[in-house]
């Protein structure tokens, strides 16, 4: 396993992190999964401990992941190890009309963060996000304030943003012309894109960068099919229609012979590509098994200067209408 610095913090992150989102378990909230469907906790904890084993330092997960549950296995492994560091995101919460409400005032996130530090069992969060706030949560600023307030009482070291999926821009831009906190979280994979334009400023201002759903859910491991049926506990039953299985299936096939000429999986590419990009930190693949954990740490393929200007082209050229169809999904 190999180490990057994260942006201009003291932290040093495997470059391989753990995606603790899965872990959570089964979960709905007024209606609509929210999770990945069901798990078994002794697999999740065996997962957490495999992947510790090989090299991964670095653990994301938040208080809306089963409803705490994903931290509380975290906390239950790794309690106050200083060998762990660990990422954390509030400000998402059931709803009581829609499924999913946020909530980012000062309290509420006070609060929220007391609760996950006990559920963690932690003395502090190492690097504490906001988790999909909108611009105008920025500009009316009371989250801003309470990250701060928990940075000066030490209840969390670093604080950054996890940003939206399908245009990140706004919020990045706020955030970065106010030199505000340490961090992005963001989605950057071959389907996505969007972020590209991003990467070597927040880069050049110091920021460490997550890469999150390097995988798309799992599209880019090459698994899956129109036949392909998920639980009714998984999220991916609404998000992952046959439609977008097939129109993915038939324009990465250019991506897949890249895989065939470096002799490695379909998934190994996926994370390669994010982490031939200097800017990356850390890529989150979400990893729920021993075995996922030990996959997804192998060593990766660095690709050429030509490679990534090819997968990008691919994006620009194909695969931005196929993330447009996955944006009126949710």
């Amino acid at each position: 396993m190999n180490y990057r610095k994260f942006g201009k913090t003291d932290l040093l992150v495997s470059e391989t992190g753990f995606g603790a989102w899965a872990i959570g378990g089964a979960a709905m909230s007024n209606g609509m999964a929210i999770g990945w469907g069901k798990t078994d906790d002794a697999e999740s904890v065996e997962a957490l401990e495999t992947a510790f084993e090989n090299g991964i330092n670095f653990y994301d997960t938040a208080d809306f992941y089963g409803m705490g549950h994903s931290e509380d296995l975290i906390g239950k492994t790794f309690g106050n190890s200083d060998k762990v560091i660990i990422a954390s995101k509030v400000g998402q919460k059931p709803g009581l009309i829609k499924p999913v409400d946020v909530d980012y005032s000062k309290k509420y996130m006070l609060s929220a963060c007391d609760a996950s530090l006990k559920r963690l069992q932690r003395d502090c969060i190492d690097y504490y996000q906001l988790h999909i706030a909108n611009i105008d949560h920025l500009q009316q600023g009371e989250c801003i304030e309470a990250m701060e307030q928990l940075k000066t009482e030490g209840k969390i070291r670093y604080w950054g943003i996890s940003i939206f999926t399908f245009n990140p821009f706004p919020e990045a831009e706020f955030i970065m012309e106010h030199n505000l906190g340490d961090g992005f979280q963001l989605v950057f994979n071959i389907i996505n894109q969007k972020a590209y334009p991003l990467l070597q400023r927040m880069k050049e201002q110091g920021y460490g960068i997550i890469a999150r759903m390097p995988l798309q859910f799992g599209l880019l491991a090459g698994k899956f099919n129109t036949q392909s049926q998920f639980d009714e506990m998984d999220h991916r039953s609404f998000r992952l229609t046959p439609e977008i299985i097939d129109q993915t299936n038939q324009l990465l096939d250019p991506a897949w012979l890249m895989a065939e000429k470096h002799n490695i999986s379909k998934a190994q590419l996926a994370l390669s590509y994010i982490l031939s990009y200097p800017e990356i930190s850390t890529v989150i693949p979400g990893i729920r098994t021993a075995a996922q954990a030990k996959m997804n740490t192998k060593p990766f393929t660095q690709l050429s200067h030509e490679e990534k200007i090819f997968l990008h082209r691919l994006y620009e050229t194909k695969l931005q209408d196929l993330l447009t169809l996955m944006q009126k999904q949710g």
